[in-house]
């Protein structure tokens, strides 16, 4: 049988708490036990050397005789000076010539025993050195016996019953149990609380380490208000409260001053993409205005023009994807009306369609319109970004599935797609900012900014949802969970 393992500090100390008082217990009483015993059966050694060999010799003749040499020639060989239940054998040789015992009651009688050949055995093997033996014999109870050499050259075998000695035995062993296990229960329920008691301010800290646990200490401003009540700072328990606390307190000055930076770092980025869109968009239209004029212009420099442009158009797009991050880092709130996601996922397919015609788009929509509470321009800009994911990084022939339906109050989408999979080094990093996709994943495509899952990542995330990828080389899946406002 195996017993349960205490888990908690407390029932450990009261568990070892109770072992060692039961430990403790059992060796007082075992060791009283013992000692009891030895001391009756002393006694009861004394009582064989008093009684002598009077009544094994009277057995001899049944009367005391004067010519007789074996030891009752004073005349008192009879039972009336003997206890009850006093056992008397002679044996001459190895055999046993006669064996007695002294009646109950009467006080003067005997009763002649029938010995079995095994008891017979027994007694003729024990040693005549005058010292107490116990036997014990099958037509009688346990005895303790004492073989002396007669005058004849027999052996004459004096008794005494131990049954007085074991009943004190055995009643102390049953006062000792009853007093033990009563000891145990009382020692069980006061150990307990005085544990529990010793314990609390410990308790006190684990409640507060739980607290600040749940706390979110990924991002946004942090304040660690629970602390540790203080105890005594002389014991164990106080010296960990007040270590606690004042780890907390240069955790709680650690992510001050990170939110401190985030906010400085989301304030330039706001303020720098800001800035940036006015001589970006300048940039651009002095290229497009340079392209159109009317006098010949060397084929070099159209081409440089026309990769200013482009890269101008590129550099728009990622000034309003890190402005459009910095306004959702600082928990702008976003429109919120309902948006009929079914209508945007139809027409983001068919603006990929016309992006990547080398593609195969499949749609898997539910029968009945899925609507979310949300801003659809920024709802629109997820579904563009993750088609686009697809078409930029996967080879043309590449099959992307788009599916939407609802699952108990979620709108779940899913882009699926049956490229080459996401590298595995990538797959933990790919909703960071600026995570560019393995280049083997794309054959001669072009690559992004490196902003649009970090944009898709970020937009689920106001809309109260979640994105989530799964890939395999032949097969790779965004999900995203959105809120449908519907119980």
């Amino acid at each position: 049988m195996r017993f349960p393992r205490p888990h908690t500090l407390r029932a450990r100390l009261t568990a070892g708490l109770v072992v060692l008082l039961a430990v403790s217990c059992a060796a007082v009483g075992v060791a009283a036990v013992v000692e009891l015993n030895g001391f009756l059966t002393g006694r009861l050694d004394q009582q064989l050397r008093e009684a002598g060999v009077r009544f094994p010799a009277s057995l001899e003749h049944g009367v005391p005789l004067p010519s007789d040499h074996d030891g009752d020639e004073d005349g008192d060989g009879d039972t009336r000076r003997q206890a009850a239940g006093t056992f008397g054998a002679r044996l001459v040789g190895s055999t046993v010539t006669n064996a007695a015992v002294v009646a109950s009651g009467s006080g003067t009688g005997t009763v002649t025993v029938e010995l079995s050949a095994r008891d017979r055995r027994r007694l003729a093997g024990l040693p005549a050195d005058g010292e107490g033996h116990t036997v014990d014999l099958s037509t009688l109870d346990d005895y303790r016996m004492m073989a002396t050499e007669g005058r004849d050259g027999d052996v004459l075998i004096t008794g005494l019953p131990t049954e007085s000695v074991e009943a004190a035995v055995h009643r102390l062993e049953l006062v000792a149990a009853v007093v033990l296990g009563v000891a145990l229960a009382l020692a069980g329920v006061v150990g307990a609380l005085w544990v529990r008691w010793s314990l609390r301010p410990l308790s006190r800290v684990a409640a507060t380490a739980t607290r600040v646990s749940e706390l979110p200490l990924s991002s946004g401003e942090v304040e660690l208000w629970p602390r540790a009540p203080e105890a005594d700072p002389r014991s164990e328990v106080g010296r960990v409260g007040s270590a606690f606390n004042l780890m907390l307190g240069h955790v709680e000055d650690a992510l001050t001053k990170r939110h401190a930076s985030e906010e400085r770092l989301r304030s330039f980025a706001a303020d720098a993409s800001h800035e940036l869109r006015t001589p970006v968009a300048s940039i651009r239209g002095h290229a497009e205005l340079a392209l159109l004029h009317p006098d010949p212009v060397p084929r070099k420099v159209v081409r440089a023009l026309e990769r200013i442009e482009a890269e101008a158009a590129r550099m728009g797009e990622m000034v309003d994807d890190l402005l459009l991050l910095a306004r959702l880092d600082a928990g702008r709130p976003l429109e919120r009306r309902p948006v009929d996601l079914t209508r945007l996922v139809l027409d983001a397919v068919t603006d990929a369609q016309a992006a990547g015609p080398g593609h195969h788009w499949t749609l898997e929509l539910s029968e009945e319109p899925v609507t979310v509470p949300g801003d659809a321009h920024r709802l629109h800009q997820v579904l563009a970004n993750l088609l686009a994911n697809a078409r930029l990084h996967t080879p043309v022939g590449t099959t992307v599935t788009v599916s939407l339906r609802t699952d108990a109050g979620t709108a779940v989408l899913k882009v699926h797609d049956d490229g080459p999979g996401v590298a595995e080094d990538i797959r933990p990093k790919v909703f960071e900012r600026f995570t560019h996709a393995d280049r083997r994943r794309t054959e001669g495509a072009g690559t992004g900014t490196g902003l649009g899952l970090s944009i898709v990542a970020a937009v689920a995330e106001a809309h109260e949802g979640s994105v989530r990828l799964r890939s395999r080389p032949g097969s790779t899946t965004f999900t995203v969970r959105l809120p449908t406002g519907e119980e």
